[in-house]
């Protein structure tokens, strides 16, 4: 769940920085949504995109996912008989 929240929220960070570039501000899709966005300093939105992102990378990072114990094999002779598992998950 920790790894979509993350995804979702770099998408978010993303956008709140794209909200920084002139075309973005100026088209009227964003001015009629976000009608205060251009009476806020940029300076503000870029570290507001910039705390989003470095929070999805924290849950990414944290969420570890598919950790798996180390397998190697058993061999007798040539042929592989089994496989053993190293450590713990």
């Amino acid at each position: 769940m920790s790894k979509i929240l993350g995804y979702i929220l770099s998408l978010v960070g993303i956008a709140i920085l794209s909200l920084t570039v002139k075309p973005v501000k100026e088209t009227t899709i964003v001015k009629t949504i976000l009608p205060f966005i251009g009476s806020i300093n940029d300076l503000y939105v870029i570290i507001a995109g910039f705390a989003v992102i470095i929070v999805a990378i924290l849950l990414l990072r944290g969420s570890g996912g598919g950790k798996q114990a180390k397998e190697v094999p058993i061999y007798h002779g040539k042929n592989v008989v089994g496989y053993r598992r190293l450590g713990k998950k």
